[in-house]
């Protein structure tokens, strides 16, 4: 076996930042390769908006109110947070040192501006954009997925077109045209990230594995 074949199921304490505008089908991403890859997990934001029919507490995200928010940004609780159609999105500041000694990678769904604030604080994390088609196809999402007025569809639209000319700095670009071929792209850079920092213990096995064998 040795170690290489082990370093695709188990974490190092990486963080993937993943962005794309709303409708873009990240969440049914997000879900499927956690499902797959082991020692993966989902980082679960705090909302003030209320859920949608198809959402679940804990799952999709934490519903709290605007009082229980604004005690945690005073705490310093979020790595970032932001304001969003008179609704507040933040992300949970994660434990670095606890994620690499459990050996758990994580993943974040943050914006773009979000992005840049959370890479100050870790420098040293993975960004990936989601890309849609098209805008053609972006809208039809958005407006079968229904709960918003034409009036919020029409924002989303003219947010993407800003949000996705931020994608040019992110470390990898998707676009999730086929969500089977858009899944096994993130699969494979998540793999990727995980030996390419699993560089030094892969040759650090190695070479005591070949003053083993050679006396």
């Amino acid at each position: 076996m040795g170690v290489e074949p082990q370093i695709t199921e188990k974490g190092t304490g990486l963080i993937f930042i993943l962005s794309a505008p709303s409708g873009t089908g990240k969440t049914t991403l997000v879900r499927a390769v956690v499902q797959q890859l082991p020692c993966l997990r989902f980082s679960i934001s705090f909302t003030t908006r209320l859920p949608r029919p198809n959402e679940r507490e804990d799952e999709d995200y934490h519903f709290v109110s605007h009082s229980v928010f604004q005690k945690m940004v005073e705490r310093n609780e979020f790595l970032e947070w932001a304001e969003v159609l008179g609704n507040r999105y933040g992300t949970p500041r994660p434990d670095l040192k606890k994620l690499k000694s459990l050996g758990i990678d994580l993943i974040l769904d943050i914006d773009t501006q979000g992005a840049k604030k959370a890479v100050k604080e870790m420098n040293q994390s993975v960004l990936i954009y989601l890309l849609p088609p098209s805008l053609k196809v972006l809208r039809e999402r958005l407006m079968m997925r229904g709960g918003d007025s034409l009036e919020r569809v029409k924002f989303r639209l003219s947010h993407a077109k800003k949000d996705m000319g931020e994608a040019s700095w992110y470390d990898y670009a998707i676009v999730n045209d086929r969500m089977e071929d858009a899944f096994e792209r993130l699969k494979s850079i998540i793999i990727a990230e995980r030996c390419r920092r699993a560089k030094d213990l892969i040759l650090e096995e190695n070479r005591r594995r070949w003053e083993e064998k050679n006396g």
